[in-house]
């Protein structure tokens, strides 16, 4: 787990209107948030995983396509 110092910047009303963040800790933010849209697009790839062939087979398939 990630910990963060944040300090928040709020209005007169007390309500947080933003956060700042040490640089080196934002880029870990980013880092981790790269890393999960990685992980959610290999997921996603995922079910589409049986529908490919061996190596081999797609060989003998072109092969096949060139010899007709």
């Amino acid at each position: 787990m990630v910990t963060l110092h944040p300090e928040y910047v709020v209005d007169e009303h007390q309500e947080r209107k933003a956060v700042l963040l040490p640089a080196a800790e934002w880029d870990l933010i980013i880092r981790e948030l790269e890393e999960l849209d990685d992980i959610r697009a290999y997921d996603a790839a995922q079910p589409h995983a049986a529908d490919r062939l061996p190596f081999e087979e797609a060989v003998r398939a072109i092969q096949q396509d060139y010899a007709r």
